[in-house]
């Protein structure tokens, strides 16, 4: 047996237990693969990462991050949760930003006031969505195809595709059918009326996990491929914050905003749980 230094925290929140939680194993060079995802299935969070010592002097660190069924190249809130960890232990970035290493590259990770914020990684697809793909999509979300106001594929890693409706009553009021979904993990964006909805936020966001039939609560990779896309398409101001997790009774804000040729993801994150690992 081993132990290793263990935190859990909240990430895209101000607000305890009203995120996406995490949880981070700290100094896991020694745990094997299988261990890994013996944890991650485990634990059964949307996500577990695992801070190791960078293999490139270009990072700070290493992040490993597992679902409960297998490991992602990258994803957004394990990103920002980890580098909250990883700063909460004293440590520094060697350069101007943080730099970690993942499945994905190299990722920049920023302060932005009481945020961090991560640059949005390259779409690995993008482009339009197949006519054959929105009509699942639809029958999935069960409405009608006419329902859908734009698509698009950003995939920047977990293999997102996403659709925008018009209103955020229609996206709350969405009872997916997981089976006709398929194994798509769909975004569903739609922009708040400031009459009905407030000034809280500019978009309300869903992600569909269809493989799983889950709604995950707040995603910082969907954000970042929703931004990349609506900012490049008109149809998002250069910076904006993503209402998610409200149908789950989450409080989630994803803060989105380009900055020259970089689009960063940012939100707030709170620890939670600290304590000791024996796997």
């Amino acid at each position: 047996m081993s132990t290793f230094s263990f935190q859990q925290v909240d990430v895209f929140t101000g607000k305890r237990l009203k995120g996406n939680p995490l949880a981070v194993v700290i100094g896991a060079d020694g745990l094997s693969d299988d261990a890994m995802a013996s944890l991650a299935n485990w634990t059964n969070l949307s996500e577990t990462t695992f801070l190791l010592k960078p293999t490139t002097a270009d990072a700070d660190y290493r992040l490993r991050i597992f679902t409960p069924s297998g490991e992602l190249p990258f994803a957004g809130h394990p990103t920002l949760g980890s580098c909250h960890v990883w700063l909460s232990l004293g440590n520094t970035a060697g350069q101007a930003h943080v730099v970690q290493e993942c499945g994905a590259g190299l990722i920049k990770i920023r302060r932005d006031g009481n945020r961090l914020a991560f640059a949005a990684p390259p779409l690995r697809r993008t482009g339009d969505v197949e006519s054959d793909i929105l009509d699942q999509i639809a029958r999935g979300l069960q409405i009608r195809r006419d329902a859908i106001k734009a698509a698009q594929w950003i995939d920047n890693g977990p293999g997102w595709v996403a659709v925008m409706l018009t209103s955020r009553t229609e996206i709350l009021s969405l009872k997916p059918d997981y089976p006709a979904l398929g194994n798509l993990k769909l975004g569903v964006v739609a922009p708040w009326d400031p009459l009905r909805d407030g000034k809280d936020a500019f978009f309300e966001v869903r992600a569909f996990i269809s493989n799983r039939a889950t709604e995950d609560p707040v995603t910082g990779s969907l954000n970042a491929g929703l931004a990349q896309w609506l900012m490049s398409a008109g149809l998002a101001p250069a910076a904006y914050v993503a209402s998610q997790g409200t149908v789950l009774g989450r409080e989630g804000r994803v803060y989105a905003a380009r900055d020259g040729h970089d689009i960063w993801i940012g939100g707030e994150t709170l620890t939670c749980i600290e304590g000791r690992l024996t796997i």
